[in-house]
């Protein structure tokens, strides 16, 4: 007979079972029996120095590898500080499995070390939560937790595991070992609003698709460039369904951003929108009460949310574009499109020369384009800040998915995630240069990562566009009260790079135009974690900021 512990039947199950070879985590007394068991089990462990951290490079890892990312921390503080992380999955629907260490079970109410109800605080923004308090059912509990974290739509989950339950032993043979948690059930729209659907789309003159994370989520590249192809419909796919269908093809509208987006919605008399929430980014659908609407979602409760829906297709977006793409008629719309190009390219002519120019100080868009060019298309993009991440977004080119990633341009605007997305694309994709574009604000929240990097030799390169503020803030500030009113926003010029080499990594300061390709290819070549902190042009305000500032406006 032999006896296992609660924390290695923890390591594993999620080894053996569900295929987990890499877990996000610091370190706590209530989680060493997990620790171990790692080491028995082979599971690679990245241990950060924050838990916010944690839960951010699980959210990535997921995204970028379609699994469930997995995220340990300890009781308490350990807990409470993943919860930005696991608030931003929740936001994005990412399925990020957060186990956390909690007080013993036999002291609960008695004054325990950082004992603390912490379901009760974390219930609202999870899928499912609970606690084991049998060891033999922890393959059990684990089990369960993949299975909520993927059905349906996905997002994270919560599962408590007190040290009482992880430090006892019990027999291998006492424990029945489920299924694999982690499966994803798919399924198909009805016929008939499959026809009504495609009805719509072969009628349209001037049809837009939009698509969001749904696109990311569901392996649907195949069938959605199918579609694409078929109707001719001009299309834009944001969030983590960016690239599925690349930014070059020749109907996609990403060489004029959130203007094109915005053009295309005003004109269009059909909306296609693929896995998509039409939250503030995209004036909560509103924005086209002349479009007629076919919305294609995996959760039944958003088709008609925030505008009503022609036609609503619930089901996996794969399957969905499977059956339409039997049903679509064969269609030119290249003269819609360039009349679409036509009328929102003027808009962002200024920016697209500001690109191609250089300047003193520089610009974020020249940055971002020289940033480009030195590192290729075929890199993994991580964008992370306010203004940076309106230019970082416009200014790149995504050739695939998960190519070019970003949370702060989401619904939960969560910067810091820029450094803890980098560190688990590289760990995901060793073999890809992975580089973020952060702002200087969002880059001191995670700034300490550098170490996690350095430590675990997963090396990319931090572009800081560095304008000495909250950047944001500040021009929100000035537009709202005048120059003169701006408080607690300014940053002043910091040598972030110092603070890269201090941590074990690579670092320069770049004032000049001339000076960023060769710093940041010098950064590349030094294979370490790097920072190029780059000093940028502080009076430039991104058509996000005049977005961001409207939105605050009290009618």
């Amino acid at each position: 007979m032999t006896e296992i512990f609660g924390g290695h039947l923890v390591a594993e199950y999620l080894k053996e079972v569900e295929g987990v070879d890499t877990v996000f985590s610091l370190a706590g007394g209530h989680i060493d029996r997990i620790y171990d068991g790692f080491l028995e089990a082979g599971i690679r462990l990245i241990d950060v120095r924050h838990e916010q951290a944690a839960a951010m490079m699980a959210h990535a890892w997921s995204v970028i590898t379609r699994r469930p990312g997995v995220c340990l921390v300890t009781a308490g503080p350990g807990f409470t500080n993943s919860l930005t992380g696991l608030v931003n999955a929740y936001q994005e629907n990412v399925p990020v499995v957060l186990m956390s260490g909690t007080s013993p079970v036999r002291d609960r109410g008695l004054g325990a070390l950082q004992d603390m109800k912490q379901a009760d605080m974390i219930k609202s923004t999870v899928k499912w939560h609970d606690i084991c308090l049998d060891v033999k059912r922890i393959p059990e509990y684990i089990s369960t937790a993949f299975r909520h974290a993927v059905s349906g739509r996905p997002g994270p989950v919560f599962l408590e595991l007190p040290p009482d339950v992880l430090n006892v032993g019990v027999e291998k043979d006492a424990i029945q070992m489920p299924g694999k948690g982690g499966l994803v059930y798919k399924s198909r729209p009805e016929p008939s609003l499959l026809e009504a659907a495609a009805d719509l789309i072969n009628k349209a003159q001037k049809p837009f698709i939009i698509g969001g994370s749904g696109v990311g989520t569901s392996v649907c590249e195949e069938e959605i460039r199918r579609f694409i192809d078929t109707t001719g419909i001009p299309f834009a796919l944001i969030n983590s369904g960016r690239g599925t269908v690349p930014d070059e093809h020749p109907l996609s509208l990403w060489d004029g951003g959130l203007m094109a987006v915005l053009t295309a919605l005003g004109q269009a008399d059909l909306v296609v929108a693929l896995g998509i929430r039409f939250n503030w980014i995209l004036m909560f659908g509103q924005i086209f009460p002349q479009a007629k609407m076919v919305r294609v979602d995996i959760e039944a409760t958003e088709i008609d949310r925030n505008r009503t829906s022609d036609v609503g297709l619930v089901g996996d977006l794969g399957l969905t574009l499977g059956e339409l793409n039997d049903l679509v008629e064969k269609r030119d719309h290249s003269a819609w499109r360039e009349a679409l190009k036509q009328a929102y390219l003027p808009m962002v002519q200024e920016e697209v020369d500001a690109r191609h120019k250089p300047s003193h100080p520089i610009h974020p868009a020249r940055l971002v384009e020289q940033v480009r060019r030195a590192a290729g298309d075929d890199a993994i993009y991580v964008v992370d800040g306010g203004d940076t991440s309106y230019f970082g977004i416009v200014g790149l080119r995504a050739k695939e998915r998960a190519s070019v990633m970003h949370a702060a341009g989401g619904q939960f605007g969560c910067l810091g995630t820029g450094i803890p997305f980098a560190i688990a694309a590289k760990a995901a994709r060793p073999q890809r240069t992975v580089v973020v574009i952060n702002g200087d604000g969002s880059f001191g929240l995670n700034a300490m990562e550098f170490c996690t990097a350095v430590r675990h030799d997963l090396p990319f390169v931090c572009v800081v566009n560095n304008d000495g503020a909250w950047g944001m803030i500040k021009h929100g500030q000035e537009l709202s009260y005048g120059n003169e009113r701006v408080i607690g926003s300014e940053l002043g010029v910091v040598h972030y790079e110092q603070l890269a080499q201090a941590l074990g990594g690579y670092g320069e300061l770049v004032e000049k135009d001339e000076d960023i390709m060769p710093a940041v290819k010098r950064a590349l070549d030094s294979g370490k974690p790097a920072c190029i902190n780059v000093l940028t042009d502080p009076a430039v305000i991104s058509p996000a900021t005049l977005q961001f500032v409207e939105g605050f406006k009290m009618e």
